[in-house]
């Protein structure tokens, strides 16, 4: 081998050195990156709720504002951990009522969204009826249940299931509607029939969308569950935030509103982590406000 030939091979190794090195560093970085924005997806929400639970403490004390009126947020506390034993009890059969809701809009709001999608004059007269369905004040209606099934649990069932099936409907169907045509018609060249292509094509790039819809419909029947327990719950965190209001406990009433906030971001993070597990990386759509580096 010539020097010349030794020299072209020093150097053609020392870009291969310089290129994997280069590639590690990028990949390097963006590791870094990531745990960044996974870091600070956590710590800027804690620390702005502390700021705000902060200023709201100082607040009662600065301009003595009764407990009856704005209790402070360590109030709330000592509310919360006197009344550890009745939020759990009570928040066990409000979980109930909406996880009961929520599969019900699931059985019924999936199916229904498939007949819009497949069927359009079926689409033309069911759709119309369903927006204008969300116009009707659920709190209006709720007493009609309680005529027609009593006080039991299915009224609140029913409640939660009437709120919380619209965004299951819609963006099922949205989603469905949204394959390109020419995906379809690359699946029928391929030889697929109705059947596999829904299933191979349709239903997998309509996944995203149904996701999303779930995650509305179990926040939404968090506020369904609560609208039946207010009008005629003899349980429930809804029926122990009325008992609180009516004897001007409003420590208490704080400690089941923040109960029913945890119970919502628990139940949403749920739906998130099947998201997660059904759907490829890829799939799932990420949103991170404030993470981009300039």
């Amino acid at each position: 081998m010539t020097e010349a030939d030794k020299s072209s091979s020093a150097f053609t190794g020392t870009q291969a050195a310089g290129g994997g090195n280069l590639e590690a560093g990028i990949q390097r970085r963006r590791r870094q990156r990531a745990q960044r924005e996974r870091i600070g997806a956590f710590v800027y929400p804690a620390g702005m709720l502390v700021a705000l639970l902060a200023l709201w403490e100082a607040a009662t004390y600065l301009f003595s504002i009764p407990a009856y009126l704005v209790p402070a947020p360590s109030a709330i506390l000592r509310s919360m951990d006197t009344n550890s034993a009745v939020l759990i009890k009570e928040s066990v059969g409000t979980t109930f009522e909406i996880l009961l809701g929520f599969a019900l809009s699931v059985a019924v709001g999936i199916p229904l969204a498939l007949a819009i999608y497949l069927w359009r004059p079926f689409a033309r007269a069911v759709y119309p009826v369903l927006v204008s369905s969300q116009a009707v004040p659920k709190v209006a209606v709720a007493p009609l249940f309680l005529v027609w099934f009593g006080f039991g649990l299915l009224p609140k069932v029913l409640i939660a299931f009437l709120i919380a099936f619209f965004p299951v409907v819609i963006n099922t169907a949205m989603g469905l509607a949204s394959l390109e045509r020419e995906k379809i018609y690359l699946a029928q060249s391929m030889g697929f029939g109705p059947v596999a292509t829904f299933f191979k094509i349709q239903l997998p790039n309509a996944m995203p969308s149904i996701f999303a819809g779930l995650k509305i419909s179990i926040t939404f029947a968090v506020v369904g569950a609560v609208v039946g327990e207010f009008v005629g719950g003899q349980g429930g965190l809804g029926y122990l935030l009325l008992i609180a209001n009516g004897n001007m406990d409003t420590a208490l009433l704080f400690a089941g509103i923040v109960a029913l906030t945890v119970l919502g971001v628990v139940l949403f993070l749920l739906i998130g982590l099947v998201e997660r597990l059904v759907l490829p990386p890829h799939a799932v759509e990420r949103t991170s406000f404030g993470s981009e580096t300039m």
